[in-house]
């Protein structure tokens, strides 16, 4: 498995206090930097502040549900950053193609372990286009 660049930036999205422990346990051991909110409204505004590199997206929360948070973070921040991973309990093939087709660049079902989690990190890296030459 690739592992993530050392000192990158993991916003974690989740209402989920213990999922939210564990995502930060394996970034962390990774060697990445973590944020934390437990709605899609807070994640949405700490993607404004923080401006992190991946954000691990739960689907259901209160206020504001992930694909509401994915599609604002779409429209203000663009395609391409930050790198989406939609987080949640549903496997059907609506709500993969609905994560996708809202600009999520990797989907997880919960619950998931260390490789799982940094498979999908590498996963979104891989599909994320190369920065422009400067």
């Amino acid at each position: 498995m690739i592992a993530p660049s050392a000192g990158l930036l993991c916003l974690i999205v989740d209402d989920s206090r213990t999922v939210r422990r564990i995502a930060r346990t394996i970034l962390e051991d990774a060697g990445l930097r973590v944020v934390e909110t437990s709605d899609g409204a807070e994640g949405l505004e700490a993607c404004r502040r923080h401006r992190p590199d991946y954000v691990l997206l739960d689907w259901n929360m209160p206020r504001m549900n992930g694909i509401e948070c994915l599609k604002a973070i779409r429209l203000e921040f663009g395609a391409d950053q930050p790198r989406v991973i939609l987080c949640t309990t549903e496997n059907d093939p609506e709500h993969i193609v609905a994560a996708m087709e809202a600009g999520a660049q990797e989907f997880i079902m919960k619950p998931f372990d260390a490789d799982i989690l940094l498979g999908k990190i590498a996963g979104a890296t891989a599909t994320a286009p190369a920065p422009a030459p400067a």
